[in-house]
């Protein structure tokens, strides 16, 4: 039987795959292993992204926590960086994000957090999923007085959000020009008023969702018109979110987009020269480019390498004790300051260092040289992707290419935590070979796992 919960979190088609008889289940179990141990009665913070489905999905989680309880506080459309944060602030017990990042529209997602502002252990999840499939076994349900309440916006989240982003990053943005697209989904308020209110000359698209919209054509996984606006507004930076704003993408004055390897890097190395950066080291995953490496052995900086997913960059932080990590899509960590990927933390700290350094972003990628990467998806059945190489003539495929780029270059193949897909990546000196040799293997991949 397939794991319930991803790299992050529970999710699927909502109304089919995460239905709401899963969510409020994932309610009950979440909430009561995840305050079991309380003498209190315990207080969880849910909040979600714009999709039309929320508010269905939002009702049947609460239903469940207030069901073993606990109190639900809903505090509406906010980011989700903004519910760790939120969590402990206000010292709850936990908090849960009801979004699918960056998926489609149709997706859903639920994931929890823990009284700390972190993302559960592989440990714990496991721990909800079991309950679940145990039909809760001896749990029993409270009735009466003890059933827990339900609030709505004891807090406005998003003003609090915003002022904990100008208090933690205060640059100063006037006279920079910035376009920002905020993919239709819970960006749209939080960034638009932070960048504002630091004086940036600001101009916003994708800030309209209307539940069906969210990344849509739009957002980190759409640059092209981000790219376009940069050049036409003649800005002088472009940042794109996600759906739920973990991530953030970058583009250049001359509409080159910088992704999170870039990112990190430029980073980074402000961070070294101001002492800030823990033990010279960044975390990355190993799907980060090979020139992130060389950038780091040049420029005197470690890079460790996790699997991919942003819960494990976070628990190499934890163990080691370093400040700065993330995934080349644009997650990046600031342990510092938030206990989870935060696509406006990373912006501000992007801005900041153009800002002190008074040069031009295209000047600051220089830092790094991206060696060609090709990276392709190949679609399969979600209980198959674990199985890819259960498959003799996927498995031969693979072993060839590896033997072809060896020395040269890598191929890395891994099934997405998050979505039906298998993900196909190789590195090399030519990038018209790469991406034919990563595309061949992907039809390979679909063809043989039908």
């Amino acid at each position: 039987m397939a794991r319930m919960f991803g790299t992050d979190g529970v999710r699927g088609v909502a109304g089919t795959e995460l239905t709401i008889d899963l969510a409020m289940k994932l309610g009950q179990a979440g909430a009561y292993v995840l305050t079991k141990e309380k003498a209190h009665q315990p207080t969880i913070l849910v909040g979600c992204d714009t999709r039309i489905s929320g508010g269905m999905l939002a009702n049947a989680l609460i239903a469940g926590i207030c069901s073993v309880g606990a109190n639900a506080v809903y505090m509406g459309v906010v980011p989700t960086p903004a519910i760790a944060y939120l969590t402990q602030k206000h010292k709850a017990d936990a908090g849960v994000v009801i979004s699918a990042s960056h998926n489609p529209m149709e997706f859903n997602g639920i994931k929890f957090f823990n009284g700390d502002g972190y993302k559960l252990s592989d440990q714990l999840e496991d721990e909800i999923e079991a309950l679940i499939r145990d039909g809760f076994g001896e749990v029993q349900m409270p009735v009466g007085a003890e059933i827990g309440k339900v609030s709505y916006e004891m807090t406005d989240a998003r003003r609090e959000y915003v002022a904990f982003m100008k208090e933690t990053v205060p640059v100063d943005l006037h006279g920079l020009r910035i376009v920002i697209d905020c993919a239709e989904g819970a960006s749209y308020f939080t960034a638009v008023e932070t960048l504002k209110e630091l004086g940036a000359d600001l101009i916003a698209i994708h800030v309209s969702p209307d539940g069906t919209n969210i990344n849509a054509g739009c957002g980190s996984t759409h640059m092209e018109e981000l790219q376009k606006r940069v050049i036409a507004e003649g800005a002088d930076v472009g940042l794109a979110f996600d759906g739920d704003a973990d991530r953030m993408l970058a583009v250049d004055e001359l509409g080159n987009i910088v992704d999170g390897d870039q990112i990190m890097a430029i980073i980074g190395n402000y961070m070294k020269e101001k002492g800030t950066l823990k033990q010279n080291t960044i975390v990355a995953t190993v799907m980060s480019n090979l020139g992130f490496t060389l950038m780091g052995e040049k420029c005197g900086i470690q890079i460790e390498r996790t699997s991919v997913g942003d819960r494990y960059v976070l628990e190499h932080m934890l163990a080691h004790g370093y400040n700065i990590g993330g995934e080349q899509s644009g997650h990046i960590i600031f342990l510092d300051e938030n206990t989870t990927g935060d696509g406006l933390l990373s912006g501000l700290h992007l801005l900041e260092v153009l800002v002190a350094s008074r040069k031009k972003l295209s000047q600051l990628t220089g830092i790094m040289e991206v060696l060609p990467q090709a990276l392709v998806n190949a679609k399969v059945a979600n209980d198959k992707k674990e199985k890819y190489l259960e498959y003799p003539q996927v498995a031969q495929a693979i072993e060839a290419l590896e033997k072809k780029f060896a020395g040269e270059g890598r191929v890395l193949i891994r099934p997405s935590g998050t979505e039906p897909l298998v993900r196909v990546m190789i590195e090399g000196k030519n990038q018209e070979e790469i991406e034919g040799e990563a595309k061949a293997l992907a039809e390979i991949i679909v063809k043989n796992m039908l």
